[in-house]
């Protein structure tokens, strides 16, 4: 009997710590969205980054948010006069929202950041894109920049247009990606960890301006939202046969890596990186009903070192482009600091 008091004991505690853990979150979630209040209307919103992990204890981590809008000048515009601290003082002076989209489309990658804002005692970073170049990075992996944000758990605040149903085809992909790049036998841990790695594979911050530890942490920091992101996924691959799970444990999985699923796999690659492959690997033309380009692959090892090729050209090139625009458009002082805490971080995790 009093055995069966303690775990009863046990199992209420537990239910409280979760319903707390919960409501603490929502209540976190809710006051992040209040900072929209503060600008204009948006299309989409969502708030990613290392404050939002579970096991964070760093207060003062910049909460970054990504801001789809449908049309980025209007909404620069409106936003200089609500909110003019918020941009450098030069791009105010030289040509205000028009020269901020310019910057943004013609050096980066379509999006302009505004860091080291501050706001109900928060350091904010916020960047403006508008939701055509979001939904096309999603689908086609062309910039690979905000569709690899997009590939981490995120919290979404605003979803006009459902970019989180249309997310799931960046999903698939990614994880479509990440299977062409492990071993026949891994774990769930093993999985999400190279997902996280797609976006990070020739980006230029990572050799000097970032914690060498970031993936780990993002992964062991939010393994279950990566469960609960990718399930569908799993499932839907385990039905193929594609995925096995260990029945002493569904974290241990194995995978078919013939190459009839390797081209299945690479067929559910965006179109923009299939068609690099394709040149790099060759194609074939298969008509059925319409004319389909299909890569040709003559192993699994070829195709997984292409696709990273690829990727890591894509991830370089965006990587550099949104490096110049992001310290244009944030000013000296602001680009100093930015890249003075990215580099101290960097530093403190290799010592």
């Amino acid at each position: 009997m009093t055995n069966l008091f303690h775990r009863l004991i046990t199992w209420l505690t537990y239910k409280f710590c979760l319903f707390n853990s919960v409501r603490m979150e929502h209540e976190k979630i809710a006051e992040l969205a209040t900072f929209l209040k503060n600008v204009p209307p948006v299309e989409f919103c969502c708030v990613y980054g290392s404050s939002l992990h579970p096991n964070n204890k760093d207060k003062s981590a910049m909460v970054d948010y990504i801001l789809g809008v449908s049309d980025p000048m209007q909404w620069h515009s409106e936003n200089v006069k609500m909110n003019p601290d918020h941009y450098a003082t030069w791009l105010m002076l030289l040509g205000g929202a028009n020269l901020i989209t310019q910057v943004a489309d013609k050096i980066g990658v379509g999006v302009h950041f505004n860091p080291f804002v501050t706001w109900n005692d928060k350091m904010l970073k916020y960047g403006v894109v508008w939701m055509h170049d979001l939904v096309q990075d999603i689908l086609t992996w062309e910039r690979f920049y905000l569709s690899g944000r997009l590939q981490k758990p995120v919290h979404i605040l605003v979803d006009n247009l459902d970019i989180e149903n249309l997310n799931s085809v960046n999903l698939r992909a990614a994880m479509s990606a990440a299977l062409l790049l492990l071993p026949s036998n891994f774990t769930q841990e093993d999985l999400f960890a190279k997902v996280c790695r797609l976006s990070y594979m020739g980006d230029l911050r990572m050799l000097f301006a970032e914690d060498k530890n970031k993936v780990t942490k993002i992964v062991q920091g939010q393994f279950d939202l990566f469960q609960s992101m990718y399930k569908p996924f799993l499932q839907e691959y385990e039905a193929k046969d594609f995925l096995r799970f260990s029945s002493s444990g569904s974290c241990q999985v194995s995978q078919d890596c013939s190459l009839p699923i390797t081209s299945s796999l690479v067929s559910s690659l965006p179109a923009a990186i299939r068609s690099q492959m394709g040149m790099k690997l060759g194609e074939r033309k298969i008509i059925n009903r319409s004319v389909i380009n299909e890569v040709m692959i003559s192993s699994r090892e070829e195709a997984a070192k292409c696709m990273q090729k690829v990727l890591r050209r894509t991830v370089m090139i965006s990587s550099a482009k949104q490096a110049v625009s992001g310290l244009l458009a944030a000013g000296g002082v602001n680009s100093a600091r930015y890249v003075a805490k990215k580099v101290h971080k960097a530093w403190k995790s290799w010592t």
